[in-house]
Formats: structure tokens, sequence, C-alpha cells
């Protein structure tokens, strides 16, 4: 077994929860999947995590989504240092973008929230600030309910991702 994860399964609950909270926001969620410990492999894990995830609803999703920082942005509104951390790891293709593109992405980022009322979540790992960009203007034009529901595919992306940083730490 890998070790993170045994060490989690031992772990008091208030630990375990704050280690699921950094790999989503979702407080229900980080309480579901603490609640399934212990767990036997990351396969294990990687499956409870998205069939936990399938039972979430808009109020988890916007909880979620408020731990992410703007794209281009560094603080999130609500995050774990942990959470944070990966935020910063993961919009690395924003950090190098061109100025224009940034102050695009930002202008966007409001228009988008002032439209459906939550951040832009995009899966940024690998992707450069002009293609989250891109993402982003095909994105906006989109109905509340269609991208609420494909912002929180990007987040169980996400999440994937984070769970397996952790259990690589």
């Amino acid at each position: 077994m890998n070790p993170v994860l045994a060490a989690w399964n031992e772990a008091k609950e208030k630990e375990a929860m704050e280690i699921m909270i950094s790999c989503c926001g979702a407080r229900r969620w980080a309480e579901e999947m603490t609640a399934l410990r212990p767990i036997e492999s990351i396969a294990a894990l990687s499956e409870a995590a998205d069939r936990v995830w399938s039972t979430m609803q808009e109020p988890d999703w916007l909880e979620a989504f408020a731990c992410h920082p703007r794209i281009g942005e560094r603080e999130p509104k609500h995050a774990t240092n942990q959470s944070t951390q990966w935020s910063q790891e993961e919009q690395a293709g924003s950090a190098g973008a061109a100025s224009g593109i940034l102050a695009e992405l930002a202008e966007l980022n409001a228009l988008y929230e002032q439209r459906f009322g939550f951040t832009y979540i995009v899966c940024a790992t690998g992707k450069s600030g002009g293609e989250m960009l891109e993402i982003l203007k095909r994105r906006i034009h989109s109905d509340r309910e269609s991208e609420l529901r494909e912002a929180a595919e990007q987040q169980r992306k996400i999440m994937q991702i984070r769970l397996g940083k952790w259990l690589a730490s």
C-alpha cells in the first residue's frame, strides 16, 4: 500500500479532512471521503473520489470553486496553504504570459463571474496562459447550467491531479 495513503487511513479525522480539503474544497466531499477510510489502494481512492464527487450538488461545487484563485492571480478567496501552493503550480502556464493575455484574462474573468456567479475553473495543468484564455473565450458564451457542469468536471480533474500529487509527496 502507498505509505501516504496508509498514514491518511490512520490519521485523526481532522487531519484527514484537511488533506482532502486541500485536494477539493467542498467540505461535504471531504467529509464523505474521510468517512470511507480505510481505503485500500490508490485505484480505490481515485474511484471513490469520483463516485463521491458525482453526488455533489451546486452548493458543493461552488464551495470547491471558491478555493481557486482566478486564472492569472495568486491568492484564492478560501483555501488551505497546500491548495494555494498547488494552484500556483497548476497555473504556472499563466505566469509567463504576455501582459496583454493577463489583462484579457482579468477582464474576462470578471465578466465570467458576473455572468455565472462563480470563478472560472479550468484544469490549468500543462496549459499556457493563451490556451486558458481561448478556453475562457469559448466557455463564456455557454448557458449557466452547461457552464456549471463544465466547471464541476474541471474541478473533478483538478481533484484527481491533486490526489496524485498528495500521494506522491
